[in-house]
């Protein structure tokens, strides 16, 4: 479908940021001060920069009419005091209350996670809210089979060798599986922590950075979970146990078309931190 793109020049004062802010230089300035121009549309990956940045409204983009259009203040941003307070104080949180989530703190999450960038603005990031208890205990399910079965392996006497030959690592996790597992028959679920919510980031399979464009969504889902004071940590386990399985059980247990890269377990907190600490000192190269 051909891409309706156009400049305004009654509009336009030429200060030429949108050919300078496009990803794709598919807008043109042969001189300072000159006319823009519309170069190659066909190129256009409809992040909207070119009509985000223009100060005048004088780039006419079809994929983004007036009512997509909202102007702000970077006055209303929050200061660098307190980003960097919500990045220290954020941790980890799994004693959750009985309460379920609020509908209305899970929107405001799942939106801050949908408005994360992707790769080439591709946007192909879907995510799933499981909130259904017997869904809850699926996912549980799901991922203390495989664990089992990897547990099996582990102790079989002719691929135990196999394992610790291509998979060094692997072994170490043998009492964590059986930990696992036994707090499990006990009544213990240490997979989701009797999380009230689990929310599931996933993107088509073809996608080629399918696990980056979910984890940058997690990120800001995890930070407007901090912000409205919705406990969460990342599900580590379940991710790791879909890395494992590879015929996407899960996702089609679920529903879900594509791969799971990302989940982010959600509930109330029974109660919250009242200190930050200071991590192991900061590796950083300067070149």
């Amino acid at each position: 479908m051909e891409l309706m793109l156009s400049i305004d020049i009654e509009k336009c004062i030429r200060c030429g940021k949108c050919v300078k802010i496009c990803p794709s230089m598919i807008l043109g300035q042969e001189k300072t001060g000159g006319e823009i121009r519309v170069l190659a549309p066909e190129n256009c990956i409809r992040c909207g920069h070119c009509v985000a940045v223009c100060p005048t409204g004088a780039v006419v983009h079809a994929d983004f009419p007036p009512e997509k259009v909202h102007a702000f203040d970077y006055k209303d941003y929050p200061a660098a005091e307190q980003m960097m307070l919500l990045c220290r104080a954020r941790r980890s949180n799994r004693a959750f209350a009985e309460k379920p989530v609020p509908e209305a703190l899970l929107s405001q999450i799942v939106e801050a996670a949908y408005r994360a960038p992707t790769a080439s603005n591709a946007q192909e990031v879907g995510f799933t809210l499981v909130t259904d208890p017997a869904k809850l205990r699926l996912i549980t399910e799901f991922t203390l089979g495989v664990f089992g079965k990897a547990l099996k392996k582990m102790r079989h006497p002719l691929l135990r060798p196999l394992v610790k030959w291509t998979m060094p690592d692997a072994l170490r996790y043998e009492p964590v599986f059986e930990r696992l597992l036994r707090e499990d028959a006990q009544g213990h679920d240490m997979i989701l922590r009797n999380a009230k919510a689990v929310l599931l980031i996933h993107t088509p399979q073809a996608s080629r950075f399918g696990c980056q464009d979910a984890n940058l969504a997690y990120q800001n889902g995890s930070l407007m979970a901090e912000c409205l004071g919705v406990s969460q940590f990342y599900t580590g386990f379940v991710c790791s146990a879909i890395q494992q399985d590879r015929k996407s059980h899960l996702e089609k247990m679920l529903g879900i078309e594509g791969q799971i890269h990302a989940g982010m377990a959600l509930g109330m907190p029974a109660f919250r931190y009242v200190n930050y600490i200071d991590r192991l000192g900061l590796r950083e190269n300067t070149l």
